[in-house]
């Protein structure tokens, strides 16, 4: 069976535009009771800069995924959450 190997711009393309939306949704759905929604969101806002600066190179976001991962206890959905919001972790 073969995999289809994906880019980074590929990935970007697909997935950020709706990380963007669901990131934005889920701190007005969730912020009061998840205030680490907000800082994903801005660590999300700066990825999203950093890619735009880069242009078709792949920038290093080695910082912020292992920040990403500590705000987020390694991506735990938390269990009083949206689908929206549980989606976003996948």
């Amino acid at each position: 069976m073969s995999e289809q190997v994906r880019t980074f711009s590929e990935v970007v393309v697909d997935y950020f535009p709706k990380l963007d939306l669901y990131s934005g949704a889920i701190i007005r759905a969730h912020g009061n009771n998840h205030p680490e929604a907000f800082a994903v969101r801005a660590l999300f806002e700066g990825m999203n800069e950093k890619v735009k600066k880069a242009g078709t190179n792949k920038p290093n976001l080695e910082a912020e995924f292992t920040q990403l991962r500590n705000i987020t206890d390694n991506y735990m959905i938390p269990g009083d959450v949206c689908e929206t919001y549980a989606c976003s972790r996948k």
